[in-house]
């Protein structure tokens, strides 16, 4: 027996309609064309599916069987071809995200919180997990954009610019370094340096101070969140180095200082990795404009109402 969905169809609208001529305006078919397509699912059924003397006309006991099958069914097909629809125009997809910055969460939640409420019908994720693999796993589209502060040559992957970031001393009021106008590499040998518990490569104090003047701190402790870091700087059982956006609120609490990195401070800046194919989507441009913007708005509270450069 071979069911479509025009049959499906079919027999809910002679059951809602209560005969064939108004089920065959509905469906916008002739009334002859309606019969003949209950008689050839009657004949492969091998079993009639209505009442024939009955008025209005009435199913069966298989015909009522096959109801139920459509009223289960039609609305299944009908919101598939909804959502494929959405995906068509634009208006609805996923969008799952990897984030290679530990302490990009502070920024990104804010920017998410606007995106739903412009794209409700977008399947929004975040995986931090995928933190070491995160490009590999965007080009087995395994997530869809991923945070980074490192853009690699990858064929059919584009690297949009966020925005630029300045990652900042951060230690206690009274601790011995924040006599210092500025920070420099020699200045963490003998500090227990507190940090985010990844890879040091990815780390902005590492990458771009520490390693490449061959220096290492006393100690290393790693923290999961920035609350604790700041707890425990202020307690001095460390330093801690953190992206302005992050210690916007510390400059102004007495218990800290922050301190540029090196004389003229250091500058990194954040990009999206998205697949060539999808950057332009509307949903995506969207966020893409969102996380180019309200990240600035928390760096400006760091800087005293300057914007970030970038």
């Amino acid at each position: 027996m071979h069911i479509e969905f025009r049959h499906l169809r079919t027999i809910k609208a002679i059951h809602d309609e209560g005969g064939l001529a108004r089920a065959a305006d509905r469906l916008n078919i002739t009334q002859s064309a309606l019969s003949h397509q209950v008689k050839g699912l009657e004949e492969q059924a091998g079993v009639e599916l209505f009442v024939r003397r009955s008025k209005p006309l009435k199913l069966s006991a298989a015909g009522q069987r096959l109801l139920r099958a459509a009223e289960r069914i039609l609305p299944e097909v009908a919101a598939l071809e909804a959502e494929f629809a959405g995906l068509q125009s634009g208006k609805s997809g996923r969008l799952h995200i990897a984030i290679e910055c530990h302490a990009c969460f502070e920024w990104l939640f804010p920017v998410l919180e606007k995106f739903r409420h412009a794209w409700p019908d977008v399947d929004v994720d975040i995986r931090p997990g995928l933190a070491f693999g995160a490009l590999p796993a965007l080009m087995r589209e395994e997530v869809d954009l991923v945070v980074s502060s490192d853009p690699e040559d990858l064929a059919d992957v584009d690297f949009t610019p966020l925005f630029d970031y300045e990652p900042v001393f951060v230690a206690a009021s009274r601790h011995p370094l924040a006599q210092k106008p500025f920070i420099e590499a020699e200045d963490f040998r003998d500090q227990t340096l507190i940090t985010y518990p990844v890879d040091r490569a990815r780390l902005d104090v590492f990458s771009q101070l520490l390693t490449p003047a061959k220096v290492e701190p006393a100690a290393i402790r790693q923290v999961e969140l920035t609350a604790v870091i700041l707890l425990l700087v202020a307690s001095m059982r460390g330093v801690a180095v953190l992206p302005d956006w992050v210690v916007r609120d510390v400059r102004l609490q007495s218990d800290y200082v922050t301190r540029p990195l090196t004389r003229g401070g250091l500058t990194r800046r954040l990009y999206a990795a998205t697949r060539s194919a999808e950057t332009t989507a509307p949903f995506m441009a969207h966020l893409l404009r969102l996380a180019k913007t309200e990240p600035v708005k928390l760096q400006r509270q760091f800087h005293g109402g300057d914007a970030a450069p970038g």
